[in-house]
């Protein structure tokens, strides 16, 4: 692309195939409704709505990436990575989703479990009514429920008193590493972006070393401008990425109208004298 105008790239947003609502192909028009330019679904921990999102992607005029978010554990706390621009089907990025999704599977079993003997009950079964992949059932299919059922108003309600990293319901288990997360997104050609880095609560030494080593194991970027960010983290992320050299990736986080804080394509542009992550691949 010749115009020096910004770009409107979307490179994080979930479909049904994870815990988002809508299909992608139904993603893919409303991104391009509100004029997105460069497109990527990332799912979480599944790439089965790449080749749909990408066909409808091309036949809206859009351009597309292949994504994917990966789930890692790191210094106690679950993290995701952003893979860009990877090959849907290497084997070995694959082989690891797949294994991350049957981890999903007991800790679902688990956590209806929980909230049933919290006097919740058929919780599990209720969750999976708004999982179209039984494989990815996630907090946010829990929580969809609750909401449903009256006993919390609102989805952050549900986290805030059962589904947050410490909630009584939560079940903690380990997601990949870091080292794998990293590993498979390179080795499928991809670019390794840390996603919403404000929503994690590490100290600054820790953030510092997570930086660090992602760094070197050959992660690039860092989401500096998403729905997860409030604007003051916007600047925040975008002095993070100047200092360790990290390319600048935006997204929406967009799982469904009803629930996110931005549409598709609404995010303010990245701050001035940031290597856009999409430089890269000649946009």
């Amino acid at each position: 692309m010749t115009d020096t105008s910004p770009l409107n790239a979307d490179l994080h947003c979930h479909s049904h195939f994870s815990d988002g609502v809508l299909d992608p192909a139904q993603l893919a028009r409303r991104a391009a409704g509100n004029g997105v330019q460069l497109w990527s679904l990332t799912d979480h921990d599944e790439l089965a709505g790449a080749a749909q999102a990408g066909q409808a992607a091309r036949e809206l005029g859009m351009d597309f990436v292949a994504g994917v978010e990966i789930s890692a554990s790191w210094a106690g706390q679950t993290i995701h990575i952003v893979g860009l621009n990877v090959d849907p089907q290497d084997a070995a990025l694959q082989a690891g989703l797949a294994s991350i999704r049957d981890s999903r599977v007991a800790r679902g079993r688990e956590i209806g479990q929980r909230l049933e003997a919290m006097g919740v009950p058929g919780s599990y079964e209720g969750a999976l009514r708004y999982a179209a992949n039984p494989q990815s059932l996630s907090r946010t299919h829990f929580a969809r429920f609750l909401v449903e059922q009256g006993v919390c108003a609102s989805m952050q309600e549900v986290f805030d008193r059962y589904l947050d990293d410490t909630g009584p319901a939560n079940v903690r288990i380990h997601w990949s590493t870091l080292e794998q997360a990293v590993g498979w997104i390179v080795g499928a050609g991809g670019c390794a972006v840390i996603a919403h880095p404000g929503r994690y609560t590490y100290t600054p030494v820790q953030a510092d070393a997570l930086y660090d080593q992602f760094r070197q194991l050959g992660g690039q970027g860092i989401e500096v401008v998403t729905g997860s960010h409030r604007p003051e983290q916007y600047r925040r992320y975008a002095d993070v990425a100047r200092h360790y050299g990290f390319l600048a990736s935006r997204g929406s986080d967009f799982h469904a109208p009803s629930e996110s804080r931005i549409d598709l394509g609404c995010l303010p542009d990245l701050p001035a004298g940031l290597e856009p992550v999409w430089r890269q691949w000649g946009f």
